[in-house]
């Protein structure tokens, strides 16, 4: 009888043991797991791509590689203003988003919006996530040369004023991975047949290019949350 009633401890020290194994391991990586939103338009949606080929799945497979541990969540909406983003920035952010990336404003540029509009609009999404306390990463969009050197001026001077303004970390030109600066006829096997959104091979040196700087805002997230 004792023997038995040693080994029905055995038995259920194990069974605590595995027990608090399958509890304690979920706890581990959901604790080391960090969310960021792409708060974006059709650049960060992936517009004509298969999902799998899109920004978002391609930085995070990127982020994955380099040994980050993060959850991407797409908020990118095609066709997306400066004043989209702001209209919808409180909802995407959800109390497990820990950072944020912010690339809006080419769909401003092509419908010729002031550029003090599209400050005000991007400075309202930056100061509520600011408030919140999360990093954010601002990503730009340079103005073609043939709106005028002062459209051109006033909107390109947005996203290096603002991110000095809010701390925020900086990549000026969403589409400079692909190499060709700001003129994308050179880059025209990296394009869609639209010639505007990039294909998959060029999502991919976007991602490339860019995923960097993302890196710089998980560890920045890290710190913040650990």
């Amino acid at each position: 009888m004792g023997s038995a009633l040693r080994a029905y401890g055995a038995r259920a020290g194990l069974r605590k043991v595995m027990t608090a194994l399958v509890l304690l391991s979920p706890t581990a990586v959901m604790a080391d797991q960090i969310t960021i939103a792409a708060l974006g338009d059709s650049l960060t949606q992936g517009y004509g791509l298969v999902e799998a080929e899109g920004f978002v799945p391609q930085l995070q497979a990127w982020l994955q590689t380099e040994g980050q541990d993060v959850r991407l969540i797409n908020a990118g909406v095609s066709g997306d203003t400066t004043a989209g983003g702001l209209a919808r920035v409180a909802w995407t952010l959800g109390d497990d988003v820990d950072g944020v990336i912010v690339a809006l404003g080419a769909n401003d540029v092509l419908r010729g919006i002031d550029p003090a509009v599209s400050r005000a609009n991007l400075s309202g999404i930056l100061s509520q996530i600011s408030e919140k306390g999360l990093p954010i990463l601002l990503v730009g969009i340079p103005a073609p040369a043939n709106y005028g050197p002062d459209y051109k001026h006033d909107f390109d001077a947005i996203y290096p004023e603002l991110s000095a303004q809010f701390g925020t970390h900086l990549f000026e030109n969403f589409l400079s991975g692909l190499g060709s600066g700001e003129d994308l006829s050179a880059a025209q096997a990296l394009m869609q047949g639209d010639g505007i959104h990039p294909n998959a091979q060029g999502v991919k040196k976007i991602v490339a290019a860019m995923g960097p700087v993302v890196l710089n805002l998980a560890n920045d997230v890290r710190e913040l949350t650990n």
